[in-house]
């Protein structure tokens, strides 16, 4: 946590065409994505983060209001600024809720049966599960391979029976599809999500570089000429804290921005060119000698086990209790 900090208050670049309250705000939203800013975790007071990045505290307070107002972050009377605790997690205890409900429920009708907790437990142990009532997951992304990608990482870990189908916000602002039983997303995208489905629930999505990307990073040469380039200024901060993590020995670093002034400049110096999603665009204009290589996210596979599967399973309990009621 305190690295994760340390990296956004570095990666803060005030002679960026972006604004350093975009920069902070992109920053802290795409840390809580990949998981670095955790649910629950405290963040620094707005004086402290101000001193920490340099910054006024007004600009900071405008930032974690704008948080608070999409609900990223929330103030605690007494306690401080945290990340939401309103993610997956929620899913998990109330399947808990409900099981210990369900096992009262069972021993109860077992005394009435005269059945005592020995045979009880032998016939649980006996008993053939129900047949699972299939769950149909939506991804939404901004980008459709990026998207299509995350939707190939998560299918393996998917119970048997559950599906999940990739689209892009921009494919389902319109049309929103009603063969949906859960929604994941990434955190960013949740408060434009969440009214295209009033009845759902959201996993997030959290986000971590893929392997390839820590490769390719790891790999440059200590002394090249770098340009991380981003489709979204809002990328720009937390994409520069991720390649200052993973290659900590490159010490010419530059960012640009799609629409900045310079930037094809800063990009034709380059040795490397580190590009986000949507900029593949690029590629047609490199010059000989210059290498680029996509700074991709994938799936957190521990994220996926501790938060998506649980609240897979809370959303089929109740759609299962729905059915039973209808």
């Amino acid at each position: 946590m305190e690295q994760a900090l340390d990296r956004i208050a570095k990666a803060i670049d005030r002679s960026s065409s972006v604004s350093v309250s975009v920069q902070l705000r992109g920053a802290i939203e795409f840390g809580i994505a990949s998981g670095e800013l955790p649910a629950n975790a405290r963040l620094p007071s707005v004086r402290a983060m101000a001193a920490r990045c340099g910054l006024s505290p007004v600009t900071v307070n405008g930032v974690y209001t704008a948080l608070q107002e999409a609900g990223h972050i929330e103030a605690r009377v007494g306690s401080g600024t945290f990340v939401s605790g309103n993610g997956p997690a929620r899913g998990g205890g109330a399947q808990l809720r409900l099981l210990d409900r369900k096992i009262a429920e069972l021993v109860r009708l077992g005394r009435q049966c005269g059945i005592g907790p020995a045979e009880l437990s032998m016939r649980i142990a006996i008993a053939q599960p129900d047949t699972r009532l299939p769950m149909r997951l939506l991804l939404v992304g901004n980008f459709h391979d990026a998207t299509e990608a995350y939707a190939a990482a998560i299918r393996p870990v998917l119970p048997d029976g559950d599906t999940i189908r990739a689209a892009t916000l921009s494919e389902i602002t319109e049309r929103p599809p009603g063969d949906v039983d859960l929604i994941v997303a990434p955190r960013t995208l949740r408060t434009q999500v969440q009214p295209l489905f009033p009845d759902l629930d959201i996993v997030d999505l959290t986000l971590i570089p893929n392997e390839a990307t820590r490769v390719a990073l790891a790999s440059i040469a200590t002394d090249a000429r770098v340009v991380g380039y981003t489709y979204f200024p809002s990328f720009l901060t937390i994409m520069k804290a991720g390649i200052m993590r993973f290659a900590p020995h490159v010490s010419d670093l530059s960012m640009a921005v799609r629409g900045e002034d310079g930037a094809q400049a800063t990009i034709a110096g380059a040795d490397v060119l580190i590009y986000a999603t949507g900029a593949e665009y690029l590629l047609d204009r490199m010059r000989d000698g210059q290498t680029a290589f996509e700074y991709r996210h994938t799936p957190d596979n521990q994220s996926m086990r501790r938060d998506l599967l649980p609240a897979i399973e809370a959303a089929r309990v109740a759609q299962q209790e729905k059915d039973a009621v209808t």
